[in-house]
Parts: C-alpha cells; sequence; structure tokens
C-alpha cells in the first residue's frame, strides 16, 4: 500500500455520483486548515473517496486503484482497513463506479462521528456538534435532487456547517469534481477544484468562489444546455441574502437571456447592499443593455467605469453599450 501519510482532521464531508452526468464528486469543510489537498480524492468513471479522522492519506490513491478495476465503495473500505493497524482512528466515504456508497467510522475517532449512507451518497464527520450536521447534510443533498452535483454538494456543505459543523470551528473547506473530459476543452478530467485554506468563514468564501466559476460561459458550455438554463431559472426564483450570489445569479441570467427582468431585480437588490461595486454595476448595465434599455445601461456602465478607472473590460463595455444600440450582444 502507499505510504502512510497521517493528519488529525476534525471534518464533515460528502462524498457522491451524478448517474446522468457522469459525475462523482467531494465536498468537505473542516477546522484543520488545507483540508482539500488531504481528504477529497477522485477519478472520472471510478469514483470518489473522502478519508478523514487520523486520515490515512494513503486511502486516497489506493482507493481509486481499486474502484478503478471495479471493486465496490464497501469492498474498497473493507480492503483499506483490514490491511490498515489503525483503521479504529480512520473514517473514510466511498462512491464507486455504480453508485454504490459506504461510510466506515472507526471506534476510536473522536465524539461525535458518524456517517450515513445511501445510493450515490456518503456523508461523515469527526468531532462535530452532533448527529444533527450528518443529518442536515443528507436532508439538503436529497431536497436538491435535479440540480447540478457541485452545487447538490455545497448545499450540503452549508446545510452541515448551519447545523453546527465543525464542534471546533471553521477554517477550511473544499470542492472536488470529476467528469470524463470535464476540464477545459476536454483537456483533464477536473471539472471543478476549488480550495479554501485558511478562512474563518470558509464554506461562504467556498460557495462565493464556485459561483464565480459557475458563471453561464463556463456552466452552460460544461453541462447539457437545457439542463443548465433549467437550473438557473429555478435558482432565479430563490431568494439570496449575499449580495455576490444576487449578483452572480442576475449576470447568468443576463449571458442566458433568462428572465430579464428578474435578472434585474436580482442586480438592483445586489447593487442595493453594495452601492460602490463596480462589478455589480456593470451586471445591473449588461441587464439593462439586454432589456433594449440602452441610455441606462450607459449611465451604469459610466458609474462603473468611474469606480473603477483602469478596468479596460469596464471601458470596453461601455463602448459597447455606447457604440451598439440594439445591435449584437
Amino acid at each position: 500500500m502507499v505510504a502512510l501519510l497521517l493528519a488529525l482532521l476534525s471534518t464533515f464531508s460528502i462524498v457522491a455520483n451524478d448517474p446522468e452526468t457522469g459525475e462523482w464528486g467531494i465536498a468537505v469543510a473542516s477546522k484543520v486548515p488545507f483540508v482539500g489537498q488531504m481528504v477529497p480524492w477522485a477519478k472520472a468513471d471510478a469514483g470518489a473517496i473522502a478519508t478523514q479522522a487520523w486520515a490515512n492519506l494513503g486511502y486516497g490513491p489506493e482507493g481509486l486503484r481499486l474502484l478503478s478495476e471495479g471493486m465496490s465503495a464497501s469492498d474498497v473500505i473493507q480492503t483499506l482497513t483490514s490491511a490498515d493497524s489503525l483503521a479504529n482512528q480512520r473514517q473514510i466515504g466511498v462512491v464507486d463506479s455504480r453508485g454504490n456508497s459506504a461510510s466506515f467510522t472507526g471506534t476510536e475517532t473522536m465524539f461525535w462521528a458518524g456517517g450515513v449512507t445511501g445510493q450515490g451518497y456518503a456523508i461523515q464527520g469527526n468531532i462535530l456538534t452532533g448527529p444533527e450536521v450528518v443529518a442536515a447534510m443528507e436532508r439538503s443533498f436529497l431536497s436538491t435532487d435535479g440540480e447540478i452535483l457541485a452545487y447538490r454538494l455545497l448545499e450540503a456543505l452549508k446545510a452541515g456547517e448551519d447545523a453546527g459543523g465543525d464542534s471546533r470551528g471553521r477554517q477550511s473547506a473544499a470542492i472536488l469534481v470529476v467528469r470524463e473530459n470535464g476540464g477545459h476543452q476536454g483537456s483533464t478530467d477536473v471539472l471543478v477544484d476549488i480550495q479554501v485554506s485558511d478562512n474563518p468563514e470558509a464554506v461562504t468564501e467556498l460557495r462565493r468562489l464556485y459561483f464565480r466559476w459557475w458563471e453561464p460561459l463556463n456552466m452552460l458550455a460544461m453541462h447539457d444546455g437545457e439542463r443548465a438554463r433549467a437550473i438557473l431559472s429555478r435558482m432565479s426564483a430563490q431568494e439570496y441574502d449575499e449580495a455576490w450570489m444576487q449578483n452572480s445569479v442576475a449576470w447568468s441570467m443576463a449571458m442566458a437571456d433568462l428572465d430579464l427582468e428578474r435578472a434585474l431585480a436580482l442586480a438592483l437588490e445586489a447593487s442595493a447592499s453594495e452601492p460602490e461595486d463596480a462589478n455589480i454595476m456593470d451586471t445591473v448595465a449588461e441587464v439593462l443593455y439586454r432589456l433594449d434599455r440602452t441610455d441606462e445601461a450607459v449611465q451604469w456602465g459610466s458609474r462603473a467605469l468611474e469606480l473603477d478607472p483602469g478596468n479596460t473590460y469596464l471601458l470596453e463595455q461601455l463602448t459597447r453599450f455606447r457604440g451598439n444600440p440594439g445591435g449584437e450582444r
């Protein structure tokens, strides 16, 4: 077996599969810094693994090798733990190539520790405030069925944190999602790989970074277009407290030419919360432009450029609004 690397990881994680898109992923949060470098492991068309507690990092590469050979999730855990003299201090969650799942919590892991599983997902955690953390994560994951896998994972992670999360506090979080040829221009299988290594609001920051990545030029290209539009339509109907989230959804709707009046309402709400944010002003301007309200788009674009006069993108946007009224977008 791969040589052991040990780390005490008080952690909660979810490992899952989307059979429709052929994606496997992990989302994880912890009081320990740099959790994304230790817990999540995934391989397209093979499966995904989270290794934590007094973590044996060798479980990652060795487990993926076994999954690639067609071994089931439960058999992978049995194989790994049976060869490990410290297995009672480990915790591991696995989803295999067929969506079968398994989770293992050693008897010597620190309270509270445990997990739940179902078809296509394994959720586990240790040194948590209580079993309500994994229960909340499971409810969230199941209730967002039909959404993009990464979004479901992040919502589950947020639910776990809201339910109490790591009893020692917050520090890092990560998400990893793979799909065959899912990376940029099909060059890799890594669809999403975002880590927040040292931040007291790591889950919030992870979600913010994901939604910056998720914007439609990526989302609509990397997922089935009709499904992506349907998901975006559902998301647009939700209420959001964070200005960055309102702005991200509004921008995505604008790029997809989807319910522009709702997009404008979201963008204006975001701008009311963050009135000096040039990026949000640009979103308002873009939506107005797509509504053929060119004069207003120019006004908002001009205000954005005044706040950030060296921004060449905002200058190009303003030039576009002024010089192409009602024209190509």
